[in-house]
């Protein structure tokens, strides 16, 4: 018999699982500069940048909205935000979701919300809410202006609790810049976010299913007042963490992004390499549309058991 391909990402239910109600895709510390310098004198941002978008794009997945968590541009320029927009707007109409930018410790709130946002070139908090059919998104802003740590101010705090007052049909996920998570690097640790406890505070009993971050340049992912928190590392570049805490660096190597797909009950977070690899090539779409037209036990009996 001749397997019929079927669309890339068509939602065939295998398992116990059904589909993800909602997808996003979650990037992080992009770091460009105006006229693109090599970043510290090693990264092209610029590139990396693109590398990620082009991969994402190659999944095929078609995001419920485009999340950046922070550190869009290393100096805050207003050049480098308008060559970000130039890079990912195309990008994200091509998707056909919405892009939400998240404030970094390296970005500048009056550039960044003109150049992105086209509003008022303030130092009000960038923060936003978006609803997903369902799912709510909030943008929180953990900035100090003049300071590379992080924190939330009592107005910013008061503001989200008066959001989360009322439950989405979904649930919420927060997105921020600097984790309310600790690192296994001390030092980074002075660059945290200060006070986690207030805002513990205000999403305990809350409908908050997940928190995204950026900062770190790794991947990594904890919990915080008991809701699960997934780091995303960065295109730009990203930390060495095969060497001793106190000798980790840069690399122009393991760029990453994040597919996040939203279930009923859960939510899974899938780092998602960025790099030239040879692949095999036995899983395919006619492989998949084969396995499709079999009943579960003979799926089981061609792909589960082991053969002698």
């Amino acid at each position: 018999m001749v397997a019929t391909p079927v669309p890339h990402g068509a939602p065939v239910q295998f398992g116990q699982h059904p589909p993800a109600r909602r997808t996003l895709l979650h990037i992080s510390d992009t770091h460009l500069l105006a006229g693109n310098p090599p970043l510290g004198g090693r990264y092209d941002t610029a590139a990396n940048l693109r590398r990620a978008l082009a991969a994402a794009e190659a999944t095929g997945i078609r995001p419920d909205a485009v999340v950046f968590t922070g550190d869009l541009t290393d100096l805050g320029e207003p050049e480098a935000y308008r060559a970000l927009r130039d890079a990912v707007e195309p990008f994200a109409e091509r998707l056909g979701a919405p892009v939400v930018w998240v404030a970094g410790n390296h970005d500048e709130r009056p550039a960044l919300r003109r150049e992105l946002l086209d509003a008022a070139p303030t130092e009000e908090p960038v923060t936003g809410v978006w609803d997903l059919d369902g799912l709510r998104l909030v943008a929180l802003d953990s900035t100090v202006p003049g300071w590379h740590h992080g924190d939330l101010d009592t107005a910013q705090l008061e503001w989200l609790r008066d959001v989360l007052a009322t439950p989405a049909p979904l649930g919420t996920i927060l997105a921020m810049h600097h984790p309310p998570l600790p690192s296994h690097i001390p030092f980074f640790d002075i660059l945290e976010l200060r006070d986690q406890g207030r805002l513990a505070e205000v999403i305990a009993g809350t409908d908050v299913r997940a928190i995204l971050a950026g900062h770190l340049h790794f991947s990594t992912s904890g919990t915080f007042a008991g809701v699960p928190v997934s780091v995303a590392a960065a295109t730009c570049y990203t930390m060495n963490l095969a060497r001793p805490a106190d000798l980790v660096n840069g690399m122009d190597a393991g760029q990453s992004f994040h597919l996040v797909h939203v279930y009923d009950d859960t939510i899974t977070h899938a780092v998602v390499p960025v790099v030239e690899a040879s692949t095999a090539d036995f899983f395919s779409p006619e492989w998949v549309a084969h396995m499709a037209r079999l009943t579960p036990e003979q799926r089981l009996e061609e792909f589960s058991r082991k053969r002698s």
